[in-house]
């Protein structure tokens, strides 16, 4: 599975540092001047491609060639005016071809550093992940190695400034590479959908919406209201946050290559069904290859589009498309093609294996956006600690409550008691519990940030919260990265705080579940 996720890095990462270079562009020069004699022959020299461009112009070159190897006789028959010309435009390729390999060399070296970056926090997060098995730990290992590396960036700046600066420069193409991708990694819980929700009574699933929809919203006024009355007593001014860099948009040769993969993989795997061993792994490029282009295509909706049609659910659709239409070609049925998306398997991994595996990356990054935002957080401590930590207890012990008088399965209250935090640590959370549901648990999680995004900004009007500080804190602690997306989009002056809330609500809630006492008291909650 490791491979794999090699693999998908390599695919996707390719256009994500130069989105818009397209490989015709890159290769070729300026356009040829057809008026030239035809003795001037392209050929495998510097000065020939420069020397047409230049003879559209008034000079008039010679008929015999310029032959750079015996600078004798055709360049001393030249006149002043023409011998300039050929200086000029010698000087002008070597400087056309030093700058089309200096653009060469900073595209591999910017892919490579991406690679390296990027592969040192995935590594970070496998090895711990099966130390913390070896040592029969269940504190989610990526949460400690966040720890860990916050704790090293704050040391650093205290002691050498400039490593601090020099490690947050070198991670930073593989912090952007997840920022970009991120939605992806909550995707396959969704796409399984139903293969999880078929063993749940409809009257339960009902329940299940209620309190998803009704718990966003209470979470979202405890939250809001909160940061509002500890912005009154403390009465902090704003000061500008770190500016956070955005990641670059889709360019059109990633589609058209991830099209490519997905016709050649989706065929291949009709006439060979088992030609890389084993069902899950012929089927995992194609859906992968859907599951990335429904992002992309999604991403690209008119904005009053995505609030219906949301980014995430166009991506799942394509997804769940894709292996309809293979478990029909196939005569297999839809079942068994979705459960080769997610195995849950790491030595026979599907799409949703791999692209789940990026998780324990997301919480490694809170790391470094928490270092970044290190003023921000000192500065307004107050409102943005009281608010999270009072949004998060209510969150888990309301869902729990109401769980229980609306009389749901203890087991599908437990399930689905971290509605409000990111995927990644939410499934840590459950992993805590006995009997549970973790694919229900990513899909309430994603369903809760489906909400958010649709219908934050629209709700923080109606409740009248106009403080940034108010608006970021209650989007995060309700409805987490999907929220935050939504409103940053619109409100960047929300987004370092909804960065914050929605890495440290997480956090909070994996330490505070990872309490024994905590944990038997949300069971007695739930009965």
């Amino acid at each position: 599975m490791a491979t794999t996720q090699k693999l998908l890095t390599f695919s996707l990462l390719l256009d994500h540092h130069h989105p818009t270079l397209s490989f015709p562009s890159f290769l070729s020069s300026k356009p040829h001047n057809h008026k030239l004699s035809s003795k001037f022959s392209p050929v495998a020299f510097n000065a020939t491609r420069a020397l047409y461009t230049h003879s559209s112009t008034s000079h008039k070159l010679f008929t015999p060639p310029i032959i750079v190897s015996r600078p004798s006789s055709s360049f001393l028959q030249m006149g002043p005016h023409e011998a300039c010309s050929s200086r000029e435009i010698t000087v002008k390729s070597s400087v056309s071809e030093s700058g089309g390999t200096s653009t060469l060399s900073q595209t591999v070296f910017g892919i490579a550093h991406l690679i390296i970056s990027l592969g040192i926090i995935l590594a970070t997060d496998k090895i711990l992940k099966k130390a913390f098995v070896a040592a029969a730990i269940r504190f989610p290992s990526a949460l400690f190695g966040m720890f860990c590396i916050f704790s090293i960036l704050v040391i650093l700046d205290s002691t050498v400034p400039a490593a601090a600066t020099g490690l947050m420069n070198f991670f930073e193409p593989a912090l952007i590479f997840i920022q970009r991708w991120l939605p992806l990694f909550y995707v396959p819980s969704l796409v399984v959908l139903p293969l999880s929700v078929r063993d749940i009574p409809a009257a339960s699933g009902i329940k299940i919406c209620l309190i998803i929809v009704g718990g966003w919203l209470a979470t979202l006024c405890v939250a809001g209201y909160t940061a509002i009355a500890v912005r009154k007593m403390v009465n902090t001014e704003m000061t500008d946050a770190e500016p956070m860099a955005k990641p670059p948009p889709f360019s059109t040769i990633e589609v058209w290559s991830w099209t490519g993969i997905f016709l050649i993989s989706f065929v291949t795997a009709l006439l060979y069904p088992t030609i890389l061993g084993t069902s899950a792994r012929t089927c995992l490029p194609f859906l992968l290859a859907s599951t990335v282009l429904g992002y992309m295509v999604g991403s690209g909706l008119p904005s009053d589009v995505k609030k219906v049609f949301h980014p995430i659910i166009c991506c799942a659709v394509s997804a769940d498309l894709a292996a309809l239409a293979f478990g029909y070609f196939s005569r297999s049925g839809l079942d068994p093609v979705l459960g080769c998306y997610l195995t849950k398997a790491s030595s026979n991994p599907g799409a949703g294996d791999v692209l789940m595996g990026f998780l324990g990356s997301v919480i490694l990054s809170f790391a470094f956006s928490m270092f970044k935002q290190r003023k921000l957080v000192k500065r307004h401590a107050a409102e943005i600690f009281t608010s999270v930590i009072f949004s998060t207890i209510f969150s888990l012990y309301s869902t729990a409550l109401v769980g229980r008088l609306l009389g749901l399965e203890s087991s599908l209250t437990i399930s689905i008691l971290p509605r409000c935090i990111t995927v990644a640590l939410a499934l840590s959370i459950v992993s805590l519990f006995e009997g549970t549901n973790s694919s229900l648990t990513a899909a309430a999680v994603v369903v809760t940030g489906l909400v958010g995004a649709n219908f934050v900004q629209a709700t923080l009007d109606k409740l009248r919260f106009h403080d940034p500080i108010a608006r970021g804190i209650a989007t995060a602690s309700s409805a987490h990265g999907l929220g935050t997306a939504a409103l940053s989009s619109k409100e960047p002056e929300a987004l370092p705080f909804c960065a914050i809330a929605y890495a440290l609500n997480g956090i909070f809630g994996s330490l505070l579940c990872s309490v024994p006492a905590v944990r038997q008291s949300l069971l007695a909650v739930v009965g």
